[in-house]
């Protein structure tokens, strides 16, 4: 039976792997990756859990939203390693965790310089054949909040039927009273998942999503257009919403978090046609992996706590900032309370101009652009 906090709580299902992070001065160790037949030496490696599930799941749950898991491991060793992590955070959760006799678990080595982006080796594992019916049941839905889903470009089941699977997913899901949610990862472009027609697939899958939330270069990749990191986002957010989704929110890396929405009064009065920016606040950056994805959970968390569509962005932002702060993708998350508390205490932002026409909102900290219609 759902228990009174249900009416908040978030299901996240999709993609969960063991992440083996490896940090490195880049400075000191010839750029981290060896050539053939050389060695790099680098420091202690930081076993996690990685994925969409565990990344946003758990900085969800370290902000304080109840929330619930819906994936699969095999059962070997680095699947008993991710349910062991899982579980050291609350075992209920780690009842979402579906174990799949002969499977294998997936796994990245997460390569993570000091003070840039990392990059990873990846086996999907169980993931590819991740079942939206059998993984995501109805029981498990009934009285939630939301539905969040991570990473399709991994997970062949989802991406090699075009999108039905999962457009049939969020269909129920809204039939059952939920938002949905969506996350995107960079597939490998040699691999299956990049060959993909993510157009198409996203024609098909959109129009049954709330709230879409892929990064800026994933959106670029999905839509088969140069990456230009300092390009107005507004024509990739435009194009996206045209496919049916009613608010798209761009993670834009050290540029911050834009949002763009069309009608959209369900979600609350003030998220119809707004365009905001939100710029990053500083932080001391020690690695950036899972930092989107607690910029996800922020922006769910805060979202479902009922704060305005400026306090969402813009705690989302703060979210993935205090991520960055460690190694791993979430520890650094402390409550939503805390973040809130840190951003209210004058927490200082990286500079980002924005294009003309946007102008800068000094008491809700955040940039508006020329298609936002801020309520009265």
């Amino acid at each position: 039976m759902p228990s009174a906090s249900d009416s908040q709580s978030i299901i996240v299902a999709g993609h969960i792997c063991l992440d083996i992070i490896v940090t490195f001065d880049p400075a000191v160790s010839a750029s981290g990756v060896p050539r053939p037949g050389e060695t790099a030496l680098v420091g202690p490696a930081n076993v996690s859990t990685g994925g969409a599930v565990a990344n946003t799941g758990l900085a969800l749950h370290r902000l304080g939203t109840p929330v619930r898991f819906a994936t699969r491991i095999g059962d070997d060793r680095f699947g008993q390693a991710t349910r062991d992590i899982v579980a050291s955070h609350g075992e209920a959760l780690a009842s979402g965790i579906r174990t799949v006799a002969g499977e294998t678990s997936s796994y990245s080595v997460v390569l993570s310089p000091l003070g840039a982006d990392r990059s990873f080796i990846h086996c999907p594992g169980a993931n590819d054949r991740f079942d939206p019916r059998a993984d995501v049941p109805d029981e498990l839905l009934a009285g939630a909040a939301i539905l969040h889903f991570g990473y399709p470009p991994n997970m062949r089941s989802i991406y090699g039927d075009g999108g039905a699977g999962l457009a049939e997913l969020f269909d129920r899901a809204r039939r059952m009273g939920l938002k949905t949610s969506l996350d995107m990862t960079q597939p490998d472009p040699k691999g299956e998942g990049g060959k993909v027609d993510w157009i198409a697939w996203m024609r098909r899958v959109l129009p049954h999503v709330d709230f879409f939330l892929p990064s800026l270069d994933e959106t670029a990749m999905m839509l088969g257009v140069p990456l230009d990191r300092a390009a107005d986002p507004a024509p990739l957010a435009e194009r996206l919403l045209d496919m049916g989704c009613p608010v798209v929110g761009l993670k834009l890396g050290e540029r911050g978090f834009y949002l763009q929405t069309r009608s959209a009064k369900r979600f609350g009065a003030d998220w119809s046609n707004r365009q905001l920016w939100s710029p990053c606040f500083k932080a001391n950056v020690v690695g950036t992996t899972g930092s989107g994805d607690c910029t996800i959970a922020g922006f769910l968390a805060a979202y479902v706590a009922g704060e305005s569509v400026e306090n969402v962005l813009n705690l989302a932002t703060a979210t993935g900032a205090c991520s960055v702060e460690t190694a791993d993708a979430n520890s650094g998350v402390p409550t939503l309370a805390a973040v809130r508390a840190r951003r209210e205490r004058g927490w200082q932002r990286l500079p980002v101009t924005p294009p003309a026409g946007w102008a800068w909102d000094d008491a809700e900290g955040l940039h508006r652009g020329p298609r936002d219609d801020s309520p009265a």
